[in-house]
């Protein structure tokens, strides 16, 4: 099989399972943005309004206008940052109830692209998917926005996090 044709079929399962998941998260109500800021600030709370526009990759009146949202629907409360001058945002109760939803829906799509394969095979996707993850991730927001819809709770050895740990401490690279 020839590089090209491979790359091919990549994209054609990439946008299928974009599509997928973003049809699967607006199950839980929600879309654009949303779901992925309410993950994100779930494994990270605390962040600033800031951070979370460069996460999302959405303007700063964006993020501002999508945190109002959240907040007017009880699922994020705006508290005071470490600095004083900036907020901290943080997910309420129903945030996390709703958090939970986004990725029990999330997990559907993904559980569907890889029921098809053996066990061996998905042991060895596994395997290739953090080598691509690894090669993906150049920044700590890159890593950020790369892992923005994951359930970081079930992937304690992320190799998104690993590779910016490295980038941040080149002497521990192996």
């Amino acid at each position: 099989m020839d590089d090209e044709r491979t790359a091919n079929l990549l994209g054609a399962l990439a946008l299928s399972l974009v599509d997928s998941l973003n049809s699967a998260v607006k199950t839980a109500g929600f879309g654009g943005e949303a779901p992925a800021a309410l993950v994100t600030l779930g494994v990270n709370p605390g962040l600033s309004i800031n951070a979370l526009h460069q996460i999302l990759s959405l303007s700063h009146p964006g993020t501002v206008r999508l945190i109002d949202r959240l907040e007017s629907q009880g699922l994020v409360e705006r508290r005071s940052g470490v600095d004083g001058r900036t907020l901290a945002l943080f997910l309420t109760q129903s945030g996390h109830a709703r958090r939970q939803i986004i990725l029990t829906e999330r997990k559907q799509p993904l559980q569907l692209a890889i029921g098809s394969l053996a066990q061996g095979d998905r042991n060895q996707l596994a395997q290739l998917l953090e080598k691509m993850l690894t090669a993906l991730t150049t920044s700590e927001l890159h890593s950020f926005a790369i892992c923005r819809l994951c359930e970081e709770e079930v992937c304690p050895a992320c190799p998104v996090e690993q590779k910016y740990c490295q980038l941040q401490n080149p002497s521990t690279a192996p």
